[in-house]
C-alpha cells in the first residue's frame, strides 16, 4: 500500500485492491477512513477508530491542503474515482 503523506507520524496510504469512492486511510495507533470527494472535495470523514475530535480536526486540515496531489494518486492507482 503506497504511503502518499505522513502527518505527525501517520500514514496517509491508499490501497491498491481497494473500492470506490475514491478514499485514504489514515493509520497510526488508531485509524481513520476519509472520502476525498474527487476531485474537488471537500473531504468527509467516513470512519473512525480511536482519533480524537482534536486529531479528526487536525489531519483534515493537513489533508484538504493534499486532495488534488491525493486524487492524481487514486486515479493512478485505481483509475476514476
Amino acid at each position: 500500500m503506497p504511503t502518499l503523506l505522513r502527518i505527525d507520524g501517520l500514514r496517509v496510504v491508499i490501497y491498491p485492491n481497494d473500492h470506490r469512492p475514491a478514499h485514504v486511510h489514515v493509520i497510526g495507533s488508531s485509524e481513520a477512513v476519509f472520502f476525498l470527494n474527487c476531485p474537488d472535495g471537500p473531504i468527509e470523514l467516513r470512519e473512525n477508530y480511536g482519533f480524537t475530535r482534536s486529531d479528526l480536526n487536525a489531519i483534515l486540515t493537513e489533508l484538504t491542503k493534499h486532495l488534488t496531489a491525493m486524487c492524481d494518486d487514486w486515479r493512478r492507482i485505481h483509475g476514476d474515482y
